[in-house]
């Protein structure tokens, strides 16, 4: 592993590295990219938490039931695999594949405003949560919220909550009750 200068926002989170697997210094993968395997198409990873990244090398991976698991460069034991656990995977931004003219990372919703359908200004984009089922927006409320709202967690699914995501004006228009 190397320390490199890299700025967490040039950073994009793929995934993180789960409990250790066997004794040789494995340890499982959990992808958020859209085909779990998709994560072993970039390089290189940098692996960290609480904002100190080092630069990582997959030296093999492979499909384990239905996850993945991953043997770092230079990591041969179980203790070491270990020190790992939960670490984040990033890859720099430049790395991701341009992207066409209506098409968005999830990344790129962050600091948006949230306007539900009857105009109502819901707050910002704070963040993306992945659950099992789908992503979920959670949603800063205004200070001088009507509704007494801190936050909001509204389900990302497109055509069904979300109606549109307009980067060019920086809004997220929502089909969601501002009283919810």
């Amino acid at each position: 592993m190397t320390t490199t200068a890299v700025t967490t926002d040039d950073l994009v989170v793929l995934g993180n590295l789960g409990a250790v697997y066997g004794i040789k210094g494995w340890l499982r993968v959990n992808a958020f990219t859209d085909e779990l395997s998709g994560i072993f198409d970039y390089a290189p990873w940098f692996i960290g938490r609480d904002g100190n990244w080092q630069q990582a090398e997959v030296s093999q991976w492979r499909w384990h039931n239905k996850g993945l698991v991953a043997k770092l460069a230079n990591v041969d034991d179980r203790d070491v695999a270990a020190l790992y656990t939960g670490m984040d995977i990033a890859v720099q931004a430049s790395a991701l594949p341009e992207l066409e003219e209506n098409e968005f990372y999830l990344r790129d919703l962050e600091g948006l405003r949230v306007m539900n359908t009857q105009g109502y200004d819901m707050g910002t984009v704070d963040h993306m949560l992945s659950t099992p089922a789908n992503d979920v927006m959670v949603v800063k409320a205004n200070s001088n919220d009507a509704f007494g709202k801190r936050e909001r967690l509204i389900p990302f699914i497109q055509s069904q909550y979300v109606i549109e995501v307009n980067k060019a004006s920086g809004t997220v228009t929502v089909d969601w009750p501002a009283d919810f």
